[in-house]
Order: structure tokens, then C-alpha cells, then sequence
């Protein structure tokens, strides 16, 4: 099916609408859910043009009206029990004996469901989502993140990824800008490499941070709760925190049996609107050690976007979004934590650096909408053939 017939074909179907595909393996099953809640703030984003009929192919949970489903059989139970397991990635990392199997029946189920829409575009999100996409040449818009990039280590991935866009206009589109040179060189060729950042929503703009006078300085940590995620946490801040001056409140899943610290403050999961209700407002900033394959992590978008500076561990990823020592810290030993705290503990730099670091967030990475809007425009390029 070529462009001009697909244009076609969304005149027929009212307001010169077109048909999105999205694929994702992860999304929340409830409105307190965690998992994949940005891929539900990007498909309520979508569903909000007009322009776009979307179809969605995911683990069940809450949809916007005029949604549709794209599951064939029962793939809804199917991705619901594999998100209880904990997702495919975690299955082949931790359980590979029973994470190939399962593995080979998502490529089979997604094969089916892209065969089967009558969509003019496909929009995956995840390389290894993309590998089983038709020889049917539709376009295709395809999502990175950071672990994604451990993906193309693979032996033969990176030919299993190049079979299936030949032959169709593609867009490989990571959220941060580091991951950019692997993907030029694995696919620039035959693919269209753009960096396409994901939205922040508004709440966390319009949250008003207050100190709370002769209390201690709150700072949080907000991550899946992993020797990976935590990385260097425990060591580096445990002499600046194991007295009552400061207090290190962590929130996120326990994913792996890890025992705490008794200084640290652990309360679980939270929802994104109990921590910019409740927790944001009066911390003195975000603290992230993480040692993962990161993306573009939501929380650190959300906590500059909310005026928070960051102390991070230095990363691609982190270092991709900070601006050492001007909207946050970036530690490359332990000293580094603490010379980040003195300078943040001073109101006056403190809301300095958030400042900026709000400022920065309005300006690259705007709202869902936005986010939203720069993938329709994408969509439309891909389907005129002209997406460079």
C-alpha cells in the first residue's frame, strides 16, 4: 500500500483521520498502577488529535474514549499474566528457561495483531517489538530506550532489526540523545534516527515547592528498588544522612529482596499524584545512584520540571539531562554527594538550580501534547515518504 493510497483511505474515514497502531508490552493496569504509566500518558495524549484513530495493542488498563483494541485471541490475558511475572526482559534475565518460550509467543502474538490492523502506520515502542513487523511495507515508528541498547549486544539482533525495515519508511526514535550515535550506525542506512524526547505533564509545572522552617532537609529517591536501580545509594549517602539533619525518604516497587538501611525512610510504591501532592512540594531535591541501563529516567524529567535539582551518579543518561553544578550534581565518587548536599542545602541555590532546571524542562521537553504532537507530525512524514 503506497503513501497516496493510505491518504486515501484516511479521507474515507472522516476529518482526514489516519490509523496508529501503538504497541507496547507494558502499560497500567489501574489509575494507581505504576507500570507503564507514561505509555498511558502518551496514548491519552494521542487520543486528544483529532486527526489520529489509534489502536492499541498492550497489557488491559484504563483507555481514553474512541481507543481501540488491537489484541487477536487472548492476548489481553496473555500480556496481563506477563506483566504479572514482571515483563519479558525481567523472564529472560532472571527465569531464561521459561523466558524464551514466552519470549517466542510474543513475537507470534505481535506478528498476528500487526498482520491483522487495519492500520496505516505502526507505532512500537521497544526494538524487540518491532522485529516480527510484516513485509506489508507500512511505515513505522519505532521507540527506544536505554535498555533497548544492551538489546543490539545481541548476536544477530541487529540483522533481525535491519530485515524488518527494509522495504518501509522507518523512524527509530530514542528519548535521549546519547543513544543516537549506536543507532546511526546500525541503521542510519535503511532508517531515519530521531531523537524524540516524551512529555512531562502539567501537574509538575504548576507545583510550588515550600522549605518547611527547623525541619529536616527531605531529600527523595524514587526507583525501582534493585542492586542496579539503587547502585552506590547506600554507601555514598549513609554519612550524610545517619544523623537528624537530613532524611533520605525512598519510594518505589521492592523487585529485588534487599535489605534497607535503618536511616532510610522506605514507603513503598507511590503514585505520581501523592508525590507531587505530598512529597515534591517540601523535599530539598532528588537523589539517583543508579548504576542501570538508563533511558531517560520520568522521575528526573518530573523533578526538574517540578524546580527540584538533582544529585546524580554519572551517567549517559544523567548526563544527557544535567547541567553539572547549575541545575544539578553529577558524582563520580562518593566526596561528590557530599559537596552536592552543602551547596544544596542553602535555600538560595537550592531554588537557583531548580529554577533553571524547570526552565530547561518547559523549553526541550514541554507536555504530553507536545510529545504527542511530535510524533503525529512523524506519522505524517513517514507516510508522505519523507520523514529525513
Amino acid at each position: 500500500m503506497n503513501a497516496t493510497t493510505l491518504h486515501d483511505a484516511a479521507e474515507m474515514h472522516g476529518s482526514a483521520r489516519y490509523r496508529v497502531l501503538l504497541a507496547s508490552t507494558s502499560y497500567p493496569s489501574s489509575l494507581n498502577d505504576w507500570k507503564g504509566l507514561f505509555i498511558q500518558r502518551l496514548v491519552e495524549a494521542l487520543a486528544r488529535r483529532p486527526e489520529i484513530g489509534l489502536q492499541l495493542w498492550c497489557p488491559p488498563g484504563p483507555v481514553p474514549s474512541g481507543v481501540q483494541d488491537g489484541w487477536r485471541g487472548n492476548d489481553s490475558t496473555w500480556l496481563n499474566s506477563l506483566l504479572e511475572r514482571g515483563g519479558i526482559a525481567h523472564m529472560l534475565r532472571k527465569h531464561p528457561a521459561r523466558g524464551l518460550p514466552l519470549s517466542l509467543s510474543l513475537m507470534y502474538r505481535l506478528r498476528r495483531a500487526y498482520q491483522h490492523s487495519q492500520a496505516h502506520i505502526f507505532h512500537v515502542n521497544w526494538l524487540q517489538n518491532a522485529i516480527t513487523l510484516p513485509g506489508d511495507g507500512r511505515p513505522a515508528l519505532v521507540t527506544v530506550l536505554g535498555t533497548d541498547m544492551q538489546l543490539l549486544r545481541l548476536p544477530g539482533m541487529r540483522t533481525l532489526l535491519r530485515r524488518a525495515f527494509d522495504g518501509r519508511q522507518v523512524a527509530i526514535c530514542p528519548n535521549a540523545e546519547w543513544m543516537l550515535p549506536d543507532l546511526e550506525s546500525a541503521f542510519g542506512d535503511i532508517a531515519h534516527v530521531r531523537f524524540v524526547p516524551f512529555g512531562i505533564d502539567p501537574r509538575w509545572y504548576a507545583l510550588e515547592r515550600r522549605f518547611v522552617a527547623n525541619a529536616p532537609s527531605r531529600w527523595l529517591c524514587v526507583s525501582r528498588i534493585t542492586r542496579a536501580k539503587l547502585g552506590t545509594l547506600f554507601e555514598w549517602c549513609a554519612p550524610h544522612f545517619a544523623n537528624r539533619q537530613r532524611e533520605l525518604h525512598l519510594f518505589g516497587p521492592m523487585q529485588e529482596q534487599i535489605e534497607l538501611p535503618e536511616w532510610i525512610h522506605y514507603h513503598g510504591p507511590a503514585s505520581p499524584e501523592e508525590l507531587c501532592d505530598n512529597w515534591f512540594p517540601s523535599a530539598q531535591g532528588l537523589i539517583t545512584l543508579s548504576q542501570h541501563a538508563e533511558g531517560r529516567p520520568q522521575v528526573m524529567l518530573e523533578a526538574m520540571a517540578a524546580g527540584l535539582p538533582i544529585i546524580a551518579s554519572r551517567l549517559p543518561a544523567h548526563e544527557d539531562l544535567l547541567d553539572h553544578r547549575e541545575d544539578g550534581w553529577l558524582c563520580d565518587r562518593a566526596t561528590d554527594v557530599g559537596d552536592a548536599l552543602a551547596v544544596f542545602d542553602d535555600a538560595s541555590a537550592n531554588l537557583q538550580a531548580g529554577t533553571r532546571a524547570r526552565t530547561w524542562a518547559a523549553r526541550e521537553i514541554g507536555s504530553w501534547d507536545d510529545c504527542a504532537a511530535r510524533y503525529a507530525n512523524l506519522y505524517r512524514r513517514l507516510l508522505d515518504g519523507r520523514a529525513a
